[in-house]
């Protein structure tokens, strides 16, 4: 059962980003992001660090009272950062997890409801990865390739994701009507790991499926690993650019 795990959630965090430098420190309704991301992880989780290689972000977890480690800048991924991170974690604890909690760091709104459901894939004891997925609604844009759609078995095993509408309606010529006939599921980019699958997938070099798609989790299925998959009923609100910031004004969230 998942109660007997122990888990910690991680926020990889980093300074440096193409459409939106500092992106962690903008300001929501009156707090930085990264703060509201913690707030919201410590409701599902007693465990909660931000992994960063910037002494900004650094000082402005500590400053608000957050838990925070220093990681390598050299890290491709959030993957490879929870990996550096936990280890650090452990010794500043001095106790072991066995279940890694990768939350994104541009997720302000994130529900403690979704990591809960990530932690109840870990009641089957073969789980090795899981991640969350959401149905479409019938007006969604199912052919928005930022939005990853995902495939999965009758035991709710991820059996492919991919930018591109999966499955393909062969003998439905118009597209307004795909949403009506098959249930389609959106990827919510949040994972865990078993501790030692972790440290596994660090090693693996980027596959050719990774690489046509630029999407990090079809390294790991294609290297033979599984990934649970359990739906969520909320959405991600995730900030990418200053306009995202914008939109939220708007809509009185920011």
């Amino acid at each position: 059962m998942s109660d007997s795990y122990n888990f910690v959630g991680i926020i990889p965090a980093r300074y440096a980003s193409t459409r939106f430098p500092g992106k962690p420190l903008v300001e929501i309704g009156g707090k930085n992001m990264i703060q509201r991301v913690f707030e919201q992880a410590s409701k599902a989780l007693e465990y909660v660090y931000v992994a960063t290689d910037d002494e900004r972000i650094f000082n402005a977890v500590k400053q608000f009272g957050g838990k925070v480690v220093y990681t390598s800048s050299d890290h491709q991924s959030g993957t490879d950062r929870c990996a550096e991170a936990v280890r650090k974690i452990e010794d500043l604890e001095n106790r072991s997890f066995d279940i890694v909690i990768n939350i994104q760091g541009d997720e302000p709104f994130i529900k403690p409801q979704q990591i809960q459901k990530l932690m109840n894939c870990f009641s089957e004891t073969g789980t090795q990865i899981a991640t969350l997925i959401k149905p479409f609604g019938e007006n969604d844009n199912i052919f928005d390739t930022n939005k990853v759609k995902a495939i999965i078995d009758k035991k709710m095993k991820a059996l492919y994701f991919s930018r591109a509408v999966i499955p393909f309606l062969r003998d439905i010529g118009n597209n307004a009507d795909w949403t009506k006939l098959h249930r389609f599921f959106l990827h919510i980019g949040m994972y865990a790991y078993k501790k030692e699958v972790l440290f596994e997938l660090t090693k693996l070099s980027p596959s050719l499926l990774e690489k046509a798609e630029a999407l990090e989790q079809l390294r790991w299925l294609e290297n033979g690993y599984h990934i649970q998959t359990e739906i969520t009923e909320y959405d991600s609100i995730g900030i990418d650019t200053p306009e995202d910031i914008e939109r939220l004004k708007k809509i009185g969230l920011a």
